[in-house]
């Protein structure tokens, strides 16, 4: 199917990246690392010029989330699925509930569960549906995922904790950046790069209250908890104050991610959000009126603005279109989630991925799509 498609040439794309993740990094921030020479890749991460910029990442995040005075960015290797053990070994006192609706965020719930001092619970819904976090007795840490990035469910509401001995921890990898967040009503807000913020990953940043630091010491102090190093908050935790890594960062992934979190300063959180609802429009608005596609997720408040993911009719099969697509470089990485294993495009709405290129995209599926009939 679709083997004699050909994308009419003022359709093509200005770039093909269309993924969720690793994400579109501008070719602008590649060539701004190249033009960096010598003083930073291939020197030390405990000299100046990587302190300078671990430095820069971390004000500019502060300034970017309009984050209060008090909360502090913590940033060290490992991605976001290595801190889901980290929390639970060093932020999780006795139980953590979790909150799923994908397969990220019953990843999480699955790494808690098998440290035999938690108690760990999911409430879960059907993928696809969404479902906001709620508190409940006898729980000291509550997870949420901000945004899923393997069904596009975008959370509607996080609320504020009343028991002052419970954390809300936040998974906001694919969501970080533009979909707005009360940081006062979360203490511990982390995310991989490697989506909005057009990086690599292998790396993380952890936005933690006050609480959260506090935690994180209280349980270091408990002699008869063992922690591997590598994972122990205290060492995260100071390292970042000295605007450094425990351990040795790729100096490429923070610089990428600085460029990103520059690009959009410019803007603000304001702008890059209204502008990712644009976008956010257009892809339901032409997934609800072609009868061959609909909206994955079907009640309004929970699709997201960041990952979108559009079924389509099982009589043209996306595969197959998918690799004529990627053949034609005019469309990579648009795949569905692999263990849904549903008839449908999963399309990155990161800041990068233009308005026009989105219109573009639809345009060229739709005659795809079209011309089979």
């Amino acid at each position: 199917m679709f083997e004699n498609f050909k994308v009419p040439s003022d359709l093509i794309p200005s770039d093909p990246r269309f993924g969720v993740g690793p994400s579109l990094i501008p070719i602008e921030a590649v060539e701004n690392l190249a033009k960096s020479g010598s003083k930073l890749l291939g020197t030390s991460h405990r000299k100046d010029p990587i302190k300078n910029l671990v430095k820069e990442v971390q004000d500019g995040l502060r300034t970017y989330f309009k984050l209060p005075a008090d909360y502090e960015i913590v940033l060290g290797n490992g991605g976001a699925t290595f801190l889901w053990d980290m929390m639970g070994l060093g932020l999780v006192e006795k139980s953590s509930l979790h909150y799923i609706c994908g397969e990220f965020s019953d990843k999480w719930y699955r790494s808690h569960k098998q440290i035999p001092w938690i108690k760990a619970k999911e409430v879960k819904v059907e993928f696809g549906e969404g479902i906001n976090p709620k508190e409940e007795p006898g729980y000291d840490f509550i997870c949420c995922t901000l945004n899923e990035t393997s069904t596009g469910v975008q959370l509607s509401n996080i609320p504020k904790l009343k028991d002052p001995n419970t954390l809300m921890a936040v998974d906001a990898t694919s969501g970080a950046g533009q979909i707005p967040a009360d940081f006062t009503n979360i203490d511990i807000y982390y995310f991989s790069p490697q989506k909005v913020f057009a990086s690599d990953g292998g790396f993380y940043v952890a936005i933690m209250s006050p609480k959260a630091i506090a935690r994180a010491k209280k349980i270091q102090e408990d002699k008869t908890r063992y922690i591997p190093e590598v994972m122990k908050w205290s060492n995260a935790i100071e390292n970042s104050r000295g605007h450094q890594t425990y351990n040795t960062p790729a100096i490429a992934t923070i610089f990428l991610l600085n460029e990103q979190i520059k690009l959009m300063n410019k803007l603000g959180e304001a702008k890059v959000t209204e502008l990712a609802k644009k976008k956010a429009e257009l892809m339901y608005g032409w997934a609800e009126k072609k009868p061959y596609l609909s909206p994955f997720v079907k009640n309004p408040e929970f699709r997201s603005q960041a990952v979108v993911c559009i079924d389509v009719d099982e009589k043209y099969k996306v595969d197959d279109l998918i690799k004529v697509l990627r053949a034609q470089g005019v469309a990579v990485d648009i795949d569905g989630y692999r263990k849904l294993g549903r008839n449908q495009f999963r399309i990155a709405l990161f800041h990068n991925v233009s308005y026009e290129n989105l219109e573009k995209l639809t345009k060229i599926i739709s005659l795809a799509i079209e011309s089979e009939k």
